[in-house]
């Protein structure tokens, strides 16, 4: 993807980029970032940014936000781009924290003696932000680690999907295996040109079992919007 995206952003055109998955044909994922955006304030962290088309936005409205991403083009992408704060790092890495959660001004106040909490009031995970924990049981983990990453009152805006409809039968019965793996989890692969990435796991989930999951991490949660497609905005605080 970041292959495609430094492409674009150099270029002025790219290629075709396939998304590979043994569940899904080649597809766009559903968005509702619009609304997201809508109600992000204060400090912004942007997880898995891409190439900045959310962060843009964010500094358009004055909001101060920082972009990461784990891949170098994406982020050099999205600073020839003019995204003032980008840095390539994961967001799990333990270097991602008070001194990254800042931005430049904030910076020089607290070397200035001012105090600044260090986190973030909204961090968003768009375009199936579920996507990164990979697997259900993973889920824990990366709303742990969101909420160490909160400030007091922070929020986070994540999206996903429902993807039960695709075992659905006509007669609206469900073929769904519930001694399997739990059926939103799917593996990707992407290829652009040469560039073919190594497979990965990808989780879409219904909201009651994300809100369950989010609440025995000590997180409230409340079902923000949904779009056309079985997907939907949630915010968890």
């Amino acid at each position: 993807m970041g292959a495609a995206i430094l492409d674009y952003q150099t270029k002025g055109k790219a290629g075709k980029l396939s998304i590979l998955s043994s569940m899904f044909e080649e597809d766009e994922m559903p968005m509702l970032e619009q609304k997201a955006l809508s109600l992000a304030k204060g400090k912004v962290l942007d997880v898995g940014a891409g190439a900045g088309c959310h962060a843009l936005a964010l500094q358009a409205q004055s909001i101060a936000v920082k972009a990461i991403d784990i891949s170098p083009q994406s982020c050099q992408a999205m600073l020839q781009r003019g995204v003032k704060d980008v840095e390539c790092i994961n967001l799990f890495d333990p270097h991602l924290g008070s001194k990254s959660g800042m931005g430049s001004e904030d910076r020089l106040q607290n070397e200035g003696g001012l105090q600044s909490e260090s986190g973030f009031d909204t961090i968003l995970l768009l375009m199936n932000g579920t996507g990164i924990a990979g697997k259900i049981e993973n889920l824990p983990a990366l709303f742990n680690r969101l909420k160490a990453l909160l400030n007091k009152g922070g929020q986070i805006l994540i999206d996903s999907s429902d993807i039960k409809y695709i075992y659905e039968n006509e007669d609206g019965s469900f073929d769904i295996n519930l001694n399997a793996a739990y059926y939103g989890e799917v593996d990707y692969q992407m290829v652009y040109k040469d560039v073919k990435g190594d497979s990965f796991d990808w989780l879409y989930v219904d909201f009651p079992l994300l809100k369950s999951i989010a609440e025995s991490c000590g997180l409230h949660g409340e079902l923000i919007a949904e779009g056309e497609h079985y997907d939907y905005l949630a915010r968890f605080f």
